[in-house]
C-alpha cells in the first residue's frame, strides 16, 4: 500500500510539474501589483527569502516573483525562477524612462530587442559596447537580444483592445522597439541623446537586457514590456514619482491581454 502511495504522489507531482506555466517578472511591488490583485488560486512561496506566487491569471497557470532593481538581482530570480518551475516562457513587465522624443508617460514600448548599455571598455575615446559572453557555449551572445516572436506578436495583436490608464487624457500609444538596460537610472538628458543616437534606444531601464541574457542562454522565450515613467532626462526623478503607478499599471494592464492569447 505504501509503494502505491508513493508512486500516485510521484505521478501527480509529476503531472503538477509538465503543467504549461507563464513566469512573470516586475522589479518592484507597483509592476506586479495589478497581477497580484488579479491573481486566483494564489499561493506563496519562500526561496531564499524572494516570494514567489503561484496561481492562475485569465486561466493561465502562472509564477510571479519580484526581482529588486537592477541586472544581478534581475538575473538571480529569473534563474531561481525557470531552476525551480521550468516555464514555458517568460514576461517581465514594469517601467522605464523614454528615450525615443515621440512617446510620453503612460505609452508602452514592447521590447523587440533589448541591449546592457553598461557592459563593455571605457577608454580615452568613450564607451565601446561588448557582447556578453555566454560560459556554457564558449561564445558571444547576440548585442541586441531578440524578444520570443511568438510573444511579440500576441502583445501587437492584443495591445490595441487592451484598457489602459491616460495621462492629461492622450491615448496610450504602443510601440515595439529598443529597451536599453544599464545599472544605471537614467536622469540626464545628454545621457538620453547618446543611447538614442548611438544604440537606437527607444526606453531605458535596468533590468530587461539582463533577463533577455538569461533566457537567451537558458534557450526561454521572453518578452520585455515596459512602460514610460518619465523621459529620462533631467526631471526624469520628478516625472518618475508622478506617473510611475499608471505606466506599471498599463504594462501589466497588456501581460494580462498576452495571457488571453496564450
Amino acid at each position: 500500500m505504501k509503494k502505491i502511495i508513493i508512486l500516485l504522489l510521484l505521478f501527480s507531482s509529476k503531472i503538477h510539474a509538465q503543467k504549461p506555466l507563464t513566469a512573470i517578472l516586475g522589479a518592484f511591488s507597483d509592476e506586479i501589483q495589478l497581477l497580484e490583485d488579479s491573481l486566483q488560486n494564489k499561493q506563496i512561496v519562500n526561496l531564499k527569502g524572494i516570494r514567489f506566487l503561484t496561481g492562475e491569471l485569465r486561466g493561465h497557470s502562472v509564477v510571479v516573483a519580484l526581482t529588486g532593481v537592477g541586472k544581478v538581482n534581475a538575473a538571480m530570480t529569473t534563474s531561481m525562477l525557470l531552476m525551480n518551475w521550468q516555464p514555458q516562457q517568460l514576461i517581465f513587465t514594469g517601467i522605464a524612462g523614454g528615450v525615443n522624443q515621440d512617446i510620453q508617460p503612460g505609452d508602452i514600448v514592447i521590447a523587440k530587442f533589448s541591449i546592457q548599455h553598461d557592459f563593455g571598455k571605457i577608454d580615452s575615446t568613450g564607451m565601446m559596447l561588448w557582447q556578453t559572453f555566454n560560459p556554457t557555449q564558449k561564445a558571444r551572445n547576440p548585442l541586441y537580444f531578440p524578444a520570443d516572436s511568438v510573444l511579440l506578436m500576441k502583445a501587437q495583436k492584443v495591445s490595441g483592445r487592451t484598457k489602459y490608464r491616460t495621462v492629461l487624457g492622450r491615448n496610450v500609444k504602443v510601440m515595439t522597439g529598443i529597451v536599453a538596460t544599464g545599472d544605471v537610472f537614467v536622469n540626464s538628458n545628454q545621457k538620453v541623446k547618446q543611447l538614442r543616437t548611438q544604440l537606437k534606444a527607444d526606453a531605458a531601464e535596468m533590468e530587461g537586457a539582463a533577463v533577455a541574457q538569461v533566457c537567451y542562454q537558458l534557450k526561454m522565450p521572453c518578452l520585455i514590456i515596459r512602460s514610460i515613467s518619465d523621459n529620462a532626462n533631467a526631471k526624469a526623478h520628478l516625472d518618475m514619482n508622478t506617473f510611475a503607478s499608471i505606466a506599471a499599471y498599463n504594462s501589466a494592464s497588456l501581460v494580462l491581454g498576452i495571457l488571453e492569447e496564450l
